[in-house]
């Protein structure tokens, strides 16, 4: 079988945890190959997401990497031996990358947060807001494939409303909540539709207000998406030309602190609500 041209971003991740555990054994790419029976070249393509593992194989490496978590064991495992295909898929070949990654990385994982300036959270945005959004972008896109993107966030929600879903916290600059995308029409809606939804159990949204000053992150729009166990937490940044994933110790533990400097600039939920309710009547 040939490698895979385009890995997902959850083959790519398993990928990058397998290389990290063999880097902490001080093994290289040909002592593992060693231990399977395979060419070296097979370590690279599984490590890059560009080849498949079976589970048993990842515990196979593991054990030779002397690896003691048996929390990530288990949950490599498990990322290796999910074959199944999501909604998401319908969009391949349609829509670029990225957006399948983001709807990917969202349905697996056990906890998302957001922190976001200028917009409001994907997962949370109206069908018309979401296409005055897409409608503005820079060429001007196709009416088609402007409703193409729109139905494929609107999908994007299916994880908030399925059975169990991860614990959702967004945390909204008062410049996200004030931009009237679609006119005043449209802002006012969205804005009604973010307090009906902020009052759901599994979803968090608190604002921080312009009064609150600078704060870290400013300016960018993060997803913090927490895997099955620490290590396979993922941040994805969203920026002109697509998104970046990032997911090295170092980064992650840099954005867990800057989502809590956030946090620590916001206000509580019910005042949250109070505030939005203010701008609503305003418009």
């Amino acid at each position: 079988m040939p490698p895979r041209s385009n890995p997902t971003i959850r083959q790519r991740r398993l990928g990058a945890a397998l290389r990290q555990m063999r880097e902490q054994a001080g093994m290289s790419a040909s002592d593992a190959a060693a231990l399977l029976g395979v060419d070296r070249t097979r370590i690279s393509n599984t490590e890059a997401g560009r080849f498949g593992i079976s589970a048993a194989r990842v515990r196979t490496l593991a054990c030779n990497y002397r690896c003691p978590d048996a929390r990530l064991i288990d949950a490599l495992a498990d990322m290796a031996q999910d074959h199944t295909k999501g909604w998401w898929e319908e969009y391949r070949g349609t829509l670029p990358a990225f957006f399948l990654d983001i709807a990917e990385l969202e349905w697996h994982s056990t906890r998302l947060r957001n922190a976001l300036t200028s917009h409001v959270p994907g997962l949370l945005q109206t069908e018309a807001h979401a296409r005055a959004i897409f409608e503005m972008v820079i060429p001007e896109l196709p009416d088609d494939e402007v409703e193409l993107r729109v139905a494929q966030r609107l999908r994007r929600r299916e994880v908030l409303e399925r059975d169990n879903p991860p614990l959702y916290e967004a945390v909204v600059h008062e410049s996200a909540l004030r931009m009237q995308f679609g006119g005043r029409g449209v802002a006012r809606a969205q804005l009604e539709y973010l307090l009906e939804v902020s009052g759901h159990d599994r979803i968090s949204l608190r604002v921080i207000p312009f009064t609150a000053g600078g704060f870290p992150g400013a300016g960018q729009t993060i997803l913090y998406a927490c895997g099955a166990v620490p290590q396979l937490d993922t941040v994805q940044l969203d920026t002109s030309y697509g998104s970046v994933f990032v997911d090295s110790e170092m980064q992650l533990a840099n954005y867990r602190r800057l989502f809590e400097k956030a946090e620590a600039c916001a206000l509580d939920e019910a005042a949250s609500r109070a505030f939005i309710n203010g701008i609503v009547k305003e418009l």
